[in-house]
């Protein structure tokens, strides 16, 4: 049966066709933009072309801020050269209300900021330049390592009076793509406006700041609205023995504007629209009820997750597993557990049976934002990851790099297969 579902998902598959039409289709999804409400009616779409059981909306409201006209930036020389560099808002940030032009000063990282005084901060630009650590193989690890110069160097800049914040891209490659983000501000905390710079124009500053002062001029047109009405798009495949038993399986349907949310998160969105697809093609009658959801407002809030776990909670639905996919469209290499050791030991026994797939990774780790809040309103869930290769992720991630001709299609649809075939196991396995 696995290699049927594999079969299914590399000789006739729709999984490229199906990111295609989303990335080149709709586009950007940032959540509170038109071209979100668009993807949630090509989720709907899609998922009544392969004619799953149920299909419907559930509403959630979710945050509404733009970029606004597209950002720019120079650093300035003592002598007076001007050099232009690369920039992106961080999403969230505040604009700069027309051209802010400071000094700008240099932190290795955010406790360098916090141990400063606040005379050597006051009136600048803080420039948070602490690079990913390239001796971490799993680049997860290293994106966490130095996560929090964009969700909190607007507050530590700001506590000493700093004007403005610009941080190193949470980026590898050296390049010209900036890589946007949330970044988060404080009650009672002064905003100030949060940039990040490419990782060849954070070379560049620091270069510059070596040689002597240098000034930062930049404007940013960013903006908050009220929030907005959305939905969380949800089909599924009635379970024929415990159909009252829900295992859900999904990604975010929304992403940040800057590219096409090609890798984040279109991919993990097809890769479970795919494996329902396949496993209703394939004639497979599930024993729990399958039920995909694409959510809506991961990547500035979390919305959707939340909505979606207090609606099932309310609704007194038996959710027994949940399965995200929201780690890129690359190679397949296993699947993590955020649960109970016995359920770590239920997945490591799939591994034998998995093996000819190239899969190998069965461990304990992490499941995904988009599920998390089902730990809260479901005791002893357990929550699965899907892991595919880390080296390219953030490559892309966040970047307008990110777009459809990134995502390789056969390695697109091993991810897809995968999915299938965890789900099935799972589905056979859980009592």
């Amino acid at each position: 049966m696995i290699r049927k579902l594999f079969d299914e998902a590399l000789i006739r598959g729709k999984s490229y066709d199906d990111l295609r039409s989303l990335c080149k289709g709709i586009g950007a999804r940032l959540s509170g933009s038109t071209q979100a409400q668009m993807a949630v009616e090509w989720g709907k779409r899609k998922m009544e072309t392969y004619g799953f059981d149920k299909i419907y909306l559930q509403p959630v409201m979710v945050p509404h801020w733009e970029r606004g006209n597209k950002e720019v930036a120079w650093i300035q020389s003592s002598s007076g050269e001007v050099v232009p560099i690369d920039i992106l808002a961080l999403g969230g940030s505040i604009g700069t209300n027309g051209m802010l032009k400071a000094e700008v000063v240099e932190f290795k990282s955010l406790d360098d900021l916090k141990k400063a005084s606040k005379a050597s901060v006051q009136g600048k630009i803080v420039f948070l330049n602490q690079a990913m650590n390239p001796a971490d193989i799993v680049t997860f690890t290293a994106y966490g390592g130095c996560y929090g110069i964009r969700g909190h160097g607007a507050v530590e800049g700001a506590k000493l009076g700093a004007v403005g914040v610009v941080i190193r891209s949470l980026a590898l490659p050296e390049d010209h793509f900036p890589h946007t983000g949330s970044m988060y501000y404080e009650e009672g905390i002064s905003k100030i406006p949060a940039g990040a710079l490419s990782t060849i124009s954070s070379n560049e500053l620091s270069k510059a700041l070596e040689k002597g002062k240098v000034t930062l001029i930049m404007e940013m047109d960013c903006r908050d609205f009220p929030d907005e009405p959305s939905f969380n798009v949800m089909g599924e495949l009635t379970g024929s023995e415990k159909p009252n038993e829900i295992i859900t399986i999904g990604g975010h349907l929304d992403s940040w504007d800057a590219g096409e949310g090609a890798h984040d998160d279109g991919a993990g969105i097809v890769h479970c629209l795919e494996a329902l697809r396949i496993l209703k093609t394939t004639g497979i009658k599930p024993k729990h009820t399958i039920r995909v959801v694409f959510f809506m407002n991961e990547e500035n809030g979390n919305k959707g997750g939340h909505a979606y776990a207090t609606w099932a909670k309310k609704e007194n639905q038996k959710q027994i597993a949940a399965v995200e996919s929201d780690r890129g469209g690359f190679s397949p290499d296993g699947f993590e557990c955020d649960g109970n050791p016995s359920y770590v030991q239920l997945i490591k026994g799939f591994a034998s049976l998995l093996k000819p797939y190239d899969l190998h990774h069965f461990e304990a780790g992490y499941g995904g934002v988009d599920i998390s809040p089902l730990k809260s309103a479901y005791e002893g869930i357990p929550l699965f990851g899907f892991v595919p290769d880390s080296q390219r992720y953030f490559d892309f991630h966040h970047a307008a790099s990110d777009v459809f001709e990134r995502v390789n299609k056969r390695e697109l649809e091993l991810g897809c297969a995968s999915m299938a075939a965890f789900v099935y196991l799972l589905d056979k396995s859980l009592e």
